[in-house]
């Protein structure tokens, strides 16, 4: 049982020593953005991620009052 535990806990150790070099051994490395909008390849197609899109549709207004004024309108005649 002690066995398995710590060649888990070398295993975890060796994936994050590797995950980590570009941070750790590069003046100023950072981890790489994996959110959608950070992808230079979704962002030229015009894809954004969920949150985003949702946030952006609340802020829309539903309607104006001009477009009810005219679809009324156009209802009438």
């Amino acid at each position: 049982m002690l066995n398995t535990i710590l060649i888990t806990l070398l295993i975890v150790a060796i994936s994050l020593g590797l995950l980590g070099l570009k941070v750790f051994f590069v003046r100023g490395g950072k981890f790489p953005n994996g959110h959608v909008s950070g992808n230079a390849a979704l962002k030229e197609r015009g894809i954004s991620c969920a949150q985003s899109q949702d946030r952006e549709a609340q802020n829309k207004p539903r309607f104006s009052f001009a477009d009810v004024e005219q679809n009324l309108n156009d209802s009438i005649n």
